[in-house]
C-alpha cells in the first residue's frame, strides 16, 4: 500500500497547487449554496413578515353597498382604496394583489337575512398575492360568523347551535421538525457538494492525465495498476468529503443568520449532525469518486469527460425528487439504497428524529458494498491498455 499512497499524495499535491480548482471544490462550492439559501431564505421570510405586520392595502368595488362591512375590515388593519375599473384585468397585470367586490344587492339581501355574497379577485399563479388572499378570506369569514351569531342572539338562539362539532388541534411537531420542511433540500446540496467536491480531481487524474499524455509512463511502473487506482480514488475521495465538511460547517454557521426563530423554526446543526453526516457520506464520496472514475475513463480529453460528469450528476436528483414529491415513511430498507439511504439518513437527523445505529451502519455498509463493486469494475478498465492511448 505504500504506492497507493505516494500516488494519493502526488495526486493531492497536484490538485492544490490548482487555484482554480482548489476555489471551486473547495471554497465557492461549499459557500455558495448556503450563501444563497441564506439569501432566499431571508427575501421570503422577510417579506411575507413584513405584510403580515403592515396594514392590508385592499381595493373594493361597491364598498358603499356594505359600510359595516367595510369599517370592520378597517377595524382590523385594512387600507380600503377605490376599486379599478376592471378587476381581472389589475389582478392578472399585478396591479392589485387581490380586489373585493361588492355587489348592488348586498344590502337588500343582508336586510333579508339571506347570504349576501360578495366577491374575491385574485390570481392563484401569484405567489406574492397568495399572503394578501388568504388574510382577507380569513377576515371575511370571521366577520361572517360573527354576524351569523348575532343574527341567532337576536332570535333567541345560542349560537352554539351551529357549531355541533369543536374540533381541537394537538400538533405534535416541534421547531426542529418544523425546520426539517423548509431545509428538505439540504441532503441534496451535501450529496452534490460530493459529487462536484470528488468531479475536477476524477477527471484530472484520469481524463486529463490521459490527454497530457502523462497516464502511459505511470502505468508503466512495475506498481500494481490496483494501487495507483486506490491512490487517485483515496484523494478524490478526500477532497470530495473535505467538501462535505465545510458545507456542513457552512450551513451550520448560516443557519444563525436565517430568521427560523421568527417563523417558529429550528436549524440545529452540532457536532452530533457533523459526525453522523460524515459517517453516512464517506462511503457515498467512495461511490461517487468510483463512479466518476469509471466514466472519466471512457473519455479521451478532459472536456469530454466534463460532459459525460455533468450527465452523471443528475443521478442524485433522483432520490431527491422522489422523498420530496412522494411523503414516504422512512422505512429501514432504505437506508440499504446508497444516494437513497443517505438522503432519508440526513433527513431525519436535520428534523431531530432518532436514527437507530443500526440504521446508519446499515447505510455505510450498503453503501460501502456498492462502492467496493465499482471500484472492482473500474479496475479492469485500468488493467486494460487501451486506457493510456489518449488519441
Amino acid at each position: 500500500m505504500k504506492s497507493a499512497l505516494v500516488v494519493f499524495l502526488k495526486e493531492v499535491r497536484e490538485n492544490l497547487r490548482d487555484r482554480r480548482t482548489v476555489i471551486n471544490t473547495l471554497i465557492t462550492g461549499p459557500l455558495f449554496a448556503p450563501l444563497i439559501f441564506v439569501l432566499a431564505i431571508n427575501t421570503v421570510v422577510s417579506r411575507e413578515l413584513d405584510k403580515a405586520e403592515h396594514p392590508l392595502v385592499l381595493p373594493v368595488i361597491g364598498a358603499e353597498y356594505a359600510p359595516n362591512l367595510i369599517e370592520a375590515l378597517k377595524q382590523q388593519r385594512v387600507e380600503i382604496k377605490p376599486g379599478p375599473a376592471d378587476a381581472e384585468r389589475a389582478v392578472r397585470e399585478q396591479d392589485a394583489d387581490v380586489v373585493l367586490r361588492i355587489p348592488a344587492k348586498y344590502a337588500e339581501d343582508w336586510n333579508k337575512g339571506q347570504p349576501a355574497q360578495v366577491e374575491i379577485v385574485y390570481d392563484e399563479s401569484q405567489r406574492d398575492a397568495g399572503s394578501s388572499v388568504n388574510r382577507l378570506r380569513g377576515m371575511l369569514d370571521s366577520y361572517g360568523q360573527r354576524s351569523g351569531a348575532l343574527r341567532l342572539l337576536a332570535r333567541g338562539l345560542s349560537p352554539a347551535v351551529m357549531r355541533p362539532l369543536v374540533v381541537a388541534e394537538r400538533d405534535q411537531s416541534t421547531p426542529q421538525g418544523r425546520s426539517g420542511l423548509m431545509f428538505s433540500m439540504l441532503p441534496y446540496f451535501f450529496i452534490l457538494g460530493a459529487f462536484i467536491g470528488g468531479m475536477a480531481l476524477a477527471i484530472d487524474t484520469t481524463a486529463g492525465e490521459r490527454e497530457r499524455q502523462s497516464l502511459e509512463p505511470l502505468l508503466a511502473n512495475p506498481v500494481p495498476r490496483g494501487q495507483i487506482l486506490a491512490g487517485k480514488l483515496a484523494a478524490t475521495t478526500a477532497f470530495a468529503v473535505t467538501t462535505v465538511m465545510l458545507s456542513i460547517i457552512a450551513f451550520s454557521v448560516a443557519g444563525h443568520f436565517m430568521p427560523t426563530e421568527r417563523i417558529g423554526m429550528v436549524l440545529q446543526i452540532g457536532p452530533r449532525f457533523l459526525a453522523s453526516t460524515l459517517f453516512v457520506m464517506l462511503p457515498l464520496a467512495m461511490l461517487l469518486a468510483s463512479l466518476q472514475t469509471m466514466v472519466a475513463a471512457f473519455a479521451r480529453s478532459y472536456r469530454e469527460a466534463q460532459t459525460y460528469l455533468s450527465l452523471l450528476m443528475f443521478v442524485p436528483v433522483i432520490p431527491t425528487l422522489m422523498l420530496s414529491i412522494l411523503p414516504i415513511k422512512a422505512k429501514l430498507w432504505m437506508y440499504a439504497v446508497p444516494l437513497m439511504g443517505q438522503q432519508v439518513a440526513i433527513s431525519r437527523l436535520l428534523r431531530g428524529d432518532a436514527v437507530a445505529p443500526s440504521a446508519l451502519l446499515l447505510c455505510f455498509v450498503c453503501t460501502a458494498a456498492a462502492a467496493l463493486i465499482v471500484y472492482f469494475v473500474t479496475s479492469r478498465i485500468y488493467h486494460s491498455e487501451r486506457l493510456a492511448i489518449s488519441a
